[in-house]
C-alpha cells in the first residue's frame, strides 16, 4: 500500500506526541494560589492577543487565496485606497485589547507583588488570622540554605511548609546572583548579595514539587536543585521534630565550611541555628572582625570613619577569593590620616567613639 500524505502526516505527528507525554505542565497546573493567580494571568492575556492574532492570521489566508491571480471572479479594485469602517475595525479592536490588557497588568502587578503580604489563602479564605511560617533563604554554590529562624533549625537542599500556612520568605545569597523558583509555589525572585529580597506565597495542596535556580551560576547550576514538601499541620510538626532531634548546629564557622563550592550537594539538617546568623550573611560579616554592612552604611551616613573608627575595619570582599580557599589578600585599613581639625575626626562625631566593628560579637567566634 502507498502511503497518502495524511498518513505521513499523521506519522511525523507520533514523535511530538510521545515527547509531550514526558512534559509535566506545572506551571499551569499549580498548587499555591500565587502560582493559580499567575497561571490566570498567563491564560487570560493570551487569549486576549489571539483574539487579534487569529482573525488577522485567518484573514490574511483568506485573502490570499480568494485574490490569488488564478480567481478571475474576485473584484478587480485597483483604485481602492480607503474604508472608514475598515479603519475603525482595524484600530479600534486592538486598542480595546490593549487597554484590558493594561488595566489587568496594572492591577496584577500591585495584586501579586511578591513583596506583599498575602490577603487570601485561597478564592474565599482570608489569610488574616493565619501565622505565617518565616523561612530565610540563602543561596551558596551550589546548594540551597533555608533557615526556619521561629523553629531554629536549618536544612540544605529541603523546604517543607504546611499547606495553607502564609510564607514569608526573606532570600539572599552568598557569592553570585542566582533565582529562587518553586514553578508550583509562585514566580522566580532573585537572589543577590548584600541584598535582601521577599517572597509571600502559600501551598494548598500537599505534596512534593521541584524547586531550582533558573539563573545560570556557575559549573555546579546544574545540581542545584531541592525539593519542597508540602504538607499537613499534623505532619509538618513531625518533620520539624525530627530535624530537631538531630546533632548537627549551625554556627559562623560550620556556615563558613558549607558555603564552600560544592556540587550535587545532599539534603542536610541542623538542629539549631546561630540567631543572627542571616543577618550576617547579608550584611557579608560572618567572618570574625570584619565590619558589616550596614555598620558600615551607618558609619558613612554619620559623615566618615572618624579617627577613632579605622581599628580592625575590613574592606569587603566581593569576589570572596580568600573565603573559597582560592588565594588573596585579606586587606585591613591600618591608618588614616586626617588633621584634628578635620570634621571628619571622632571629637565631632561623638557617635562613632568606638571602633564600629566592636559593636557586634562574631559569629564565628
Amino acid at each position: 500500500m502507498v502511503p497518502t500524505l495524511s498518513m505521513l502526516r499523521k506519522i511525523a505527528v507520533l514523535p511530538l506526541l510521545v515527547a509531550l507525554a514526558g512534559c509535566k505542565m506545572v506551571v499551569m497546573n499549580p498548587a499555591g494560589d500565587i502560582a493559580v493567580q499567575q497561571r490566570d494571568l498567563i491564560v487570560i492575556s493570551t487569549v486576549l492577543m489571539l483574539l487579534i492574532i487569529v482573525p488577522v492570521i485567518v484573514l490574511t489566508l483568506f485573502f490570499a487565496w480568494k485574490y490569488r491571480r488564478s480567481n478571475t471572479k474576485a473584484k478587480y479594485d485597483p483604485d481602492w485606497h480607503h474604508s472608514t469602517r475598515l479603519e475603525i475595525v482595524i484600530w479600534a479592536a486592538p486598542l480595546v485589547i490593549i487597554v484590558i490588557l493594561g488595566a489587568i497588568t496594572w492591577m496584577s502587578t500591585h495584586l501579586l507583588d511578591p513583596y506583599r503580604p498575602l490577603d487570601r489563602l485561597s478564592p474565599g479564605r482570608s489569610a488574616a488570622a493565619v501565622k505565617p511560617l518565616r523561612v530565610e533563604v540563602v543561596a551558596l554554590d551550589w546548594k540551597w540554605l533555608f533557615i526556619y529562624p521561629d523553629l531554629g533549625v536549618a536544612t540544605v537542599n529541603e523546604l517543607a511548609a504546611p499547606i495553607d500556612t502564609p510564607i514569608d520568605f526573606k532570600i539572599t545569597a552568598s557569592s553570585v546572583m542566582n533565582s529562587f523558583y518553586v514553578p508550583a509555589l509562585a514566580g522566580q525572585i532573585y537572589a543577590m548579595p548584600g541584598m535582601q529580597t521577599q517572597l509571600h506565597a502559600v501551598i494548598n495542596k500537599p505534596g512534593v514539587y521541584e524547586g531550582f535556580s533558573a539563573n545560570y551560576s556557575g559549573a555546579g547550576f546544574s545540581g542545584m536543585r531541592f525539593k519542597f514538601h508540602g504538607m499537613s499541620r499534623a505532619n509538618f510538626d513531625r518533620w520539624s521534630a525530627q530535624v530537631k532531634a538531630g546533632q548537627d548546629r549551625l554556627d559562623g564557622p560550620a556556615y563558613l565550611a558549607l558555603e564552600r563550592p560544592s556540587e550535587n550537594a545532599p539534603v542536610r539538617r541542623f538542629a539549631s541555628v546561630n540567631q543572627g546568623l542571616f543577618k550576617a550573611v547579608v550584611n557579608r560579616c560572618v567572618e570574625p572582625g570584619k565590619m558589616c554592612m550596614d555598620d558600615m552604611m551607618r558609619v558613612d551616613a554619620a559623615g566618615g570613619l572618624g579617627m577613632a573608627g579605622v581599628y580592625n575595619v575590613t574592606t569587603l570582599e566581593y569576589d570572596k577569593r580568600v573565603r573559597r580557599g582560592e588565594g588573596g589578600l585579606l586587606s585591613y585599613v591600618a591608618a588614616l590620616c586626617a588633621p584634628t581639625s578635620s570634621p571628619f575626626a571622632s571629637t565631632q562625631n561623638p557617635s562613632l567613639s568606638r571602633a564600629p566593628s566592636a559593636a557586634r560579637p562574631s559569629l564565628a567566634q
